[in-house]
């Protein structure tokens, strides 16, 4: 299970121009505030913004329509497009905090294979750092979440993927000073030098060539 921004695209220039605008509109300060948007469901952010007297989902809402249609340097974490296209669709999965429809714009403008299982922000009652999108992720692939293998990058799913019980490989593309809950897990940069092959228990066995 792939989480998507930072993860298999970077998208990070795209959102922090929406976040900060909306960072100024409500009287935070951007470089405060925007480290806080990684990794989280936007309305959790809105949420957790410390800004009073707005409806959290209409601001929510809002940001996702500001975001869709601003996907401007959105390209693949290197690598990425070759190692997805060879894994078997019926095998893995994109497990986002992204709302739906984000997530398949920024898919889409990046050049990825669109997976045929996406569990996004809006299909989960509780976002990430919570586990829940995991195994709702690992339910739709039919395997238990133990057997899987998660790629994160953000704190908040990096926390979240090792709460699920599943094996966790931390991409560090977009995060190159290692983070504190990666600690003790194993990293890659991208996935120029990532191949995979099916072992004689039907195992998908990842290996650095």
């Amino acid at each position: 299970m792939f989480d998507m921004d930072g993860t298999v695209l970077t998208s990070i220039a795209a959102a922090e121009r929406v976040w900060h605008r909306w960072a100024l509109d409500h009287g935070l300060d951007p470089a405060t505030f925007l480290p806080t948007i990684h990794g989280k469901r936007g309305i959790d952010t809105v949420r957790d913004s410390g800004v009073t007297g707005i409806d959290i989902q209409a601001e929510a809402d809002k940001i996702m329509e500001a975001e869709i249609h601003d996907v401007a340097g959105i390209e693949p974490i290197a690598g990425a497009p070759a190692f997805l296209a060879g894994l078997d669709p019926a095998r893995w999965a994109i497990v986002t905090s992204a709302p739906r429809r984000l997530a398949q714009a920024r898919i889409a403008a990046a050049g990825l294979p669109m997976p045929g299982v996406l569990v996004a922000g809006d299909d989960v009652a509780a976002g990430k750092p919570s586990p829940e999108p995991f195994h709702k992720g690992a339910a739709a692939l039919g395997v238990p979440v133990t057997s899987c293998l998660i790629f994160e990058d953000a704190e908040a799913g990096i926390v979240a993927a090792t709460a699920s019980g599943a094996a966790l490989m931390v991409v560090t593309a977009g995060h190159p000073a290692p983070l504190g809950a990666a600690a003790g897990h194993e990293q890659i940069v991208d996935y120029t030098r990532l191949t995979t092959h099916q072992n004689s228990d039907g195992c998908l066995v990842l290996a650095d060539r």
